[in-house]
Order: structure tokens, then C-alpha cells, then sequence
């Protein structure tokens, strides 16, 4: 590039980025680069046409644009984000593409079609800065568009980053629907201090595929044996799970998970035979710590699992042993079939009405079957819980009497059973009695150390006893145990940052926590109501409206009717909800 042809001028340069792209290409190639040119041919290039942009150019997996008119790539961004957060909603968790965006204005070298120049350099530091499926702005985008865009900003501070000699003011754009922020997938995290194991599901190697919940049940429960060594750090099951039939290294796995140790395995059920494998691998050096193949009766499953559970144990942390005080002293299996129908129950995903009804049935055939079940019992009470929170129920019924029936049944057969315990505890607190519900979570604790979900129920008790701050440690915790977690650990934090008014925190993880289920019918009202505690009428009508057309019976009698409620923590919450505008 010779001096007489250097050309400058001043142009709003827009950076983007996509997340985890070489997380998606390592666990496939040829759809992820089928998937990014469909959504560039298919949702980018019309909307960049529209708003006036220009392409730039593209390197992979990010995109370097220019546009005349600020206002014009704001627009671009904000439309951008939201039609991609609404096309990944029919996409797997773990195949979104998901982009971050950074915008700025400045003064830019041309050579040819390409450009250079500060301005180039911060466009891209502030895309760095973005949350996955966000945008960041410098002030001088920000004071050019602040009243001329349909989305609202946050002021994040002076922040320093590379290559740029003084700080950058940098705005996030709040975009006023389910985009900014992911599961989290782009953080690294940390060993912790001791050793650290995640169980990948155990391969059904049986001839019927469809007995694939069968080997996923046993999985679960040496995950579940896993756990109660104190001395070890257990990922949880739907983290694990997460990995179910993909081609990972088992490398890039204990990268995402934070982990030193993977274990893997298959299942094969032949008659009245089970026939195990299982392997240990140290993700650090890649070796095989460990393996073996078990040949057993399937009556002797149990003791199976609890035998894989100790070798293991023993080979990641020394000898290690469970005292007879932790240990679940499982009885044999003596019928076979009541325990296939609780790995069914287990196996469906009560994310409806009709669903959770299945599940139900089959832990009552399970219950007919074996009396003394303990498993069955723990997923009737946790089905009835279900129900009671998403309001699946008459008016004349009472679903918490029958959760707390069930799970106090569950504990009177097996005290030592955390999951028995937990659950016990969950419906205590729906029933607000805290005192006992504190009894039944800290055995389920004691019992099961590792247990994301004792952590985030614990959270929960937290919270409906005034102590929002520890509820929020509480469910960092869940989250760095479970690193995959479920949508409603953050819905329960963003509610926890609520209840301690602390409402500008609250706004990422409930925006989180309905990007994963734009349908989630709580973190919809939560969100709500943080906007009208911030006076953000306009968006918190906006998530009411949203709401309406996926819940038309919401309304605030409904969400008034928890007999057990705090009279503190209905004032705080009816009423931004009546500020919201949620019918009465």
C-alpha cells in the first residue's frame, strides 16, 4: 500500500464473531460449515442487503462489515441477534451458532475493498467483550443511536484491552428478547482442588436400541455412587449427558467440564445376564488409568455398580472407601421389571403435561410391581412437584400433599438414599416448612456432596428464608457441579438477584434462562417484573404480551394462590407484576 494512495474516512465498522466455532467444527466439520453458509444465504446476507451494509470480508468464522449509517448497523445487529436467537430455538443446544457482535465509529484506512486502521481494531475488541448472542457499542455509537433504536443499553464502564493505548467506553445493547446469553459454553474452566470425574452415558450395546434408557439408568446410578465420596469432584448427569452419542475427544470433553478424569463404558443385557465395561481416562496425559469388563447376573446389579463406583474412586484419589454410615445399602434387585419402569419413568422429560402424566404412570406400574422401590417412589413425589409449579392441576386437588406423601415414603424406605432425601426437602419447602426442609437437604448434602441439584434446591430454601445472597453462592455452586445445568438453576439465580434487588444482575441470566425455553412460563414473569422494578415499563409490557400468547390464562390471582407464600415476597412480586400489566 504506496503513500499517494492512501485513502481515509470515517465509517461505523461492525465486528462479529461466532461462539465456540472450533468447539462446533471438532464435533462436526462438514455440518457446521453447511449450517454457518445456510444461515449467512439464508438470514445474514438479506438482512446486511436491507440495512445497507457491506461485507468486508470473511475470515471463518467472523464477519468484518461496514455500514454509512450507525443507526443502520445498530438495526442490523439488534434484527440480526433476534432472528437467530428465534432460529436456534429448533436447533440442539450444543449445534447453535451463536454470534457476538461489537460496533464502532472511526477513522479507517482503505486498500481497495479491504480496511484498517484503530477503528477496525476496537470494532473487533468490543465484539471480544460481547456476551454470546450480544452486542457491545463504543460511546460514540452509543450517543449517536440512543433514542433512534428499538433496544435499550447498559453502560458497562471504561474498559482497557489490547493493542489500544486508553480505554474504550463500552455500552451493552439489552436486547429486548431471548439472545444474550448462552449456556455459558464459551468459559473455561478451572480443575478444582481435588479430583475430578465426569461419567460419559455407558453404551447400549444391547440389540434393541430401545433399550437405550437402560444403560443410561445405570450410568446415572454409578454417577450417582461416584458422588457420595466426599473426596471427589462429580460432574452431574445432564452435563454428562450432554456428550450422549457424539465423537469427542475425550480431551475436549474434560476441557469443557473441568475435569482431569472421563469415564466411558458400554452395557449389554442378554437374558437374565448383564455384561459391563467400563474405562478410566486420565484427560491430562490421555492414558488408561483403568479398565475391566464385569459378566454378572442381572439380580447383582447394584453391588455391580457399587463395585465399578469404589475401583474407580480408589484409582483417581487413593484407596478411597464409602463408610457403612454413606453407603446405600441397596437391596438385590428381585424384580427386574419394576425396576425397568422406573428407568422409563427417569428416561421421559417432563417438560409437559401429557409427559409428566407418562412418567407418572410408569412409577405407579413400577410401585405395583415392587412396593418397597424406593427410585419409583422419588419420581411420583417428583412428578407431583412438577405439576404444582406449572399450575397442571384442578383447583380441588392438592399435588403437594401427594408430593410430600411420596417422598416421605421414599425416605422411610431408604434414609441413606440422597435423591429420597432431596426430594423430601423440595416438597417441604413448597409447603413452607423450612425447618424440616433444612433437615432433609443438608442429609441429602451429607449423602451426596457432588449433587448440583441439592445445591440449587438449597439455594432455593435460601431464598424463602430471606437469604438471597447465600442462595445465589449457592447456585454458582450448582452451576460449576452441573456446567451444562438446566434452564431453571438460572431462573432461580435471576430470581435470587430479585428478591435481593439487585435487578440489573437479574436481567442476564432470566434473558438466559428463556433463550433456552423461550416458552418458560416463570422466567417470562420474573423478567417482567425486574423490568418494572427498573421503570422499564415498555419492555416489561412487551415480556406480559409474550407471555399471553404462550400462557393466556396468566394473571395475577394465579400467581397469588401459593397458600404458603411470604406476605414480603407477594407485595415485591404482585406488584411489579401489576406494574407490568399481567391481568388480574
Amino acid at each position: 500500500m504506496s503513500g499517494e494512495s492512501v485513502e481515509r474516512r470515517l465509517t461505523t465498522i461492525l465486528a462479529a464473531d461466532v461462539v465456540g466455532y472450533s468447539r462446533l467444527m471438532a464435533a462436526d466439520e462438514a455440518g457446521t460449515l453447511a449450517q454457518l453458509k445456510a444461515l449467512r444465504k439464508e438470514l445474514i446476507d438479506p438482512k446486511t442487503a436491507e440495512y445497507g451494509g457491506r461485507v468486508v470480508k470473511l475470515m471463518g468464522d467472523g464477519t468484518l462489515m461496514e455500514f454509512a449509517s450507525v443507526v443502520d448497523a445498530v438495526n442490523f445487529a439488534v434484527d440480526m441477534q433476534r432472528a437467530i436467537a428465534q432460529h436456534n430455538i429448533n436447533v440442539a443446544q450444543d449445534r447453535r451458532i451463536i454470534y457476538r457482535i461489537g460496533i464502532n465509529i472511526g477513522d479507517i484506512i482503505v486498500d481497495g475493498d479491504d480496511i484498517y486502521g484503530d477503528g477496525v481494531n476496537i470494532a473487533a475488541r468490543l465484539e471480544g467483550l460481547a456476551e454470546p448472542g450480544g452486542i457491545c457499542v463504543a460511546h460514540n455509537v452509543f450517543d449517536q443511536v440512543k433514542t433512534k433504536v428499538e433496544a435499550g443499553f447498559e453502560d458497562v464502564g471504561d474498559r482497557e484491552v489490547k493493542n489500544i493505548p486508553e480505554p474504550i467506553r463500552v455500552y451493552r445493547v439489552t436486547l429486548d428478547g431471548p439472545t444474550e446469553v448462552n449456556k455459558g459454553e464459551n468459559k473455561t474452566l478451572s480443575l478444582p482442588d481435588k479430583p475430578s470425574i465426569a461419567v460419559l452415558p455407558f453404551t447400549n450395546m444391547s440389540s434393541d436400541p430401545e433399550q437405550e434408557y437402560f444403560s443410561d439408568g445405570i450410568t446415572e446410578d454409578i454417577i450417582t455412587e461416584l458422588s457420595r465420596f466426599r473426596e471427589l469432584f462429580v460432574i452431574a448427569r445432564n452435563s454428562s449427558f450432554s456428550y450422549k452419542g457424539k465423537a469427542i475427544k475425550v480431551q475436549g470433553i474434560a476441557t469443557d467440564l473441568g475435569v482431569r478424569y472421563v469415564l466411558e463404558g458400554s452395557v449389554r443385557v442378554a437374558g437374565d445376564r448383564i455384561r459391563i465395561t467400563a474405562q478410566l481416562i486420565d484427560a491430562e496425559t490421555g492414558h488408561h488409568v483403568w479398565s475391566e469388563r464385569y459378566n454378572r447376573e442381572i439380580t447383582d446389579l447394584f453391588a455391580l455398580q457399587d463395585e465399578i463406583a469404589q475401583t474407580v474412586a480408589g484409582a483417581v484419589a487413593g484407596r478411597l472407601k464409602l463408610t457403612a454410615e454413606d453407603r446405600a445399602e441397596r437391596k438385590p434387585i428381585e424384580n427386574l421389571e419394576a425396576y425397568d419402569y422406573a428407568l422409563r419413568g427417569q428416561s421421559i422429560i417432563a417438560d409437559t403435561k401429557e409427559n409428566n402424566l407418562r412418567a407418572r404412570q410408569a412409577y405407579e406400574k413400577a410401585i405395583e410391581l415392587e412396593s418397597t422401590l424406593t427410585t419409583a417412589y422419588v419420581g411420583l413425589a417428583r412428578s407431583y412437584i412438577i405439576e404444582s409449579f406449572n399450575y397442571w392441576w384442578d383447583p380441588n386437588d392438592r399435588p403437594l400433599d401427594h408430593a410430600l406423601e411420596y417422598a416421605a415414603k421414599a425416605v422411610s424406605l431408604d434414609n441413606t438414599d440422597s435423591k429420597a432425601q432431596l426430594i423430601l426437602g423440595s416438597a417441604l419447602i413448597s409447603r413452607a416448612e423450612y425447618e424440616e426442609a433444612k433437615v432433609h437437604l443438608e442429609r441429602a448434602l451429607e449423602l451426596n456432596p457432588n449433587d448440583g441439584d441439592a445445591f440449587a434446591l438449597m439455594g432455593v430454601f435460601l431464598q424463602a428464608t430471606c437469604k438471597p445472597q447465600e442462595a445465589i453462592d449457592s447456585y454458582r455452586k450448582a452451576m460449576r457441579l452441573n456446567p451444562y445445568y438446566p434452564a431453571w438453576y438460572v431462573l432461580r439465580l435471576g430470581s435470587a438477584y430479585y428478591d435481593a434487588r439487585q435487578y440489573e444482575d437479574a436481567l442476564i441470566p432470566l434473558k438466559e434462562a428463556i433463550e433456552r425455553n423461550p416458552k418458560f412460563k416463570q422466567a417470562r414473569l420474573t423478567l417482567a417484573a425486574t423490568y418494572a422494578q427498573l421503570d422499564r415499563i415498555e419492555q416489561a409490557r412487551n415480556q406480559v404480551e409474550r407471555l399471553l400468547a404462550d400462557h393466556p390464562d396468566a394473571s395475577i390471582k394465579q400467581e397469588g394462590q401459593w397458600e404458603f407464600a411470604r406476605d414480603e415476597w407477594v407485595e415485591h412480586w404482585i406488584g411489579a407484576l401489576r406494574k407490568a400489566g399481567l391481568p388480574e
